[in-house]
């Protein structure tokens, strides 16, 4: 099967099928906010604003990777490049593997920087594709391609071992991330896809030089349950769809570690949501399937509309908390745990 259409499937069953986690929570419902009855604030002066890779932000948010490489992408970048100028929130694009040795659908990446000129995008690559010590030539033309300001390594071991296409060889993976750290002008950013990262894996990301993870917890959308869909491996799909650590725990664990930037993604369904991942310890805040599904349902008015929800409901908790601006909220403590642990 090509790349392109594999990614296609992806897209498809992720719209049209249940592959949301089963028994498995993102954790956020055991935590709740500390109401505060006297703010002592002007709720029209509460700012969301923040900085993110050197450029300005209206609120804490990206819209995670999700696609590109076959004809129908074109379409999903642009309104989702152009929403993402309009809000001024970070987007990160879907796995360039595709253009690696085929640049037919590099159209489908590029219209993204051509519809958002001024805003945070994220190029995005395989872990598997990085092993042992990558061309880093080949990473500076993704780069280049849609003039990222960061490239992600996906992590994704689990959906590698059970799509027919995967490839389980991840020995030397560390070593390449190290290899790019050094050689590319932009930040490497290392995500999971939704089985969440270690405090252990993040240690060692960091010390090889990593200084931005996206945790991609457990609880939202259960890869394992996507590739259930596609039939390759359905028992072993069965078994595994639950796995991973859930979003608020890896949150909590790795935002032990110092001088790292946390981006929490995984089930981030809405802004409330988002207040509680970022008085968890995260920096930002990213959303794939549930903005793919609006725009099937209302098109690129109804996303809009839709993270436009996202920052008042944010821009709420952060007044009803007593906290001026996100970076008291990531600093204070105004969460009580009100369930047992999972």
């Amino acid at each position: 099967m090509t790349v392109s259409k594999r990614k296609k499937e992806h897209v498809n069953i992720a719209l049209n099928q249940e592959v949301r986690f089963k028994t498995k929570t993102t954790g956020f419902e055991k935590f709740d906010f500390i109401h505060c009855a006297l703010p002592e604030l002007n709720f029209d002066e509460v700012s969301t604003a923040v900085e993110f890779l050197g450029k300005p932000l209206s609120f804490p948010m990206m819209i995670s990777a999700m696609t590109g490489g076959y004809d129908g992408a074109l379409e999903i970048n642009r309104i989702l490049a152009e929403v993402a100028q309009e809000k001024q929130i970070a987007l990160g694009i879907g796995s360039q593997r595709q253009i690696m040795n085929d640049s037919s659908q590099a159209k489908t990446y590029k219209i993204v920087r051509q519809s958002a000129p001024d805003i945070v995008i994220i190029g995005n690559i395989g872990a598997a594709e990085i092993t042992g010590e990558p061309d880093p030539d080949i990473f500076r033309k993704m780069v280049d391609l849609i003039q990222a300001d960061a490239l992600a390594v996906h992590l994704n071991p689990l959906q590698e071992i059970l799509q027919p296409e995967g490839n389980g060889h991840f020995y030397g993976v560390l070593r390449g991330i190290e290899a790019l750290v050094k050689a590319l002008e932009v930040p490497v950013i290392a995500k999971e896809i939704g089985c969440g990262i270690s405090r252990e894996v993040a240690w060692r990301l960091k010390n090889a030089g990593v200084k931005i993870i996206d945790i991609a917890g457990a609880g939202g959308t259960s890869w394992a349950g996507i590739e259930y869909h596609r039939g390759a491996h359905p028992q072993l799909s069965q078994t595994f769809w639950d796995w991973g650590i859930p979003t608020a725990d890896a949150l909590i664990d790795v935002s032990r570690i110092a001088k790292l930037t946390l981006i929490a993604s995984g089930g981030i369904e809405n802004g409330l949501t988002m207040a509680k991942a970022i008085a968890l310890g995260a920096d930002l805040c990213g959303s794939a399937r549930p903005l793919l599904s609006m725009i099937e349902s209302r098109g690129a008015g109804g996303l809009s509309e839709m993270l436009g929800h996202w920052k008042e409901e944010l821009r709420m908790a952060l007044f009803l908390t007593g906290c001026g601006n996100v970076s008291e909220l990531h600093h204070k403590n105004v969460l009580l745990k009100t369930g047992p642990s999972q």
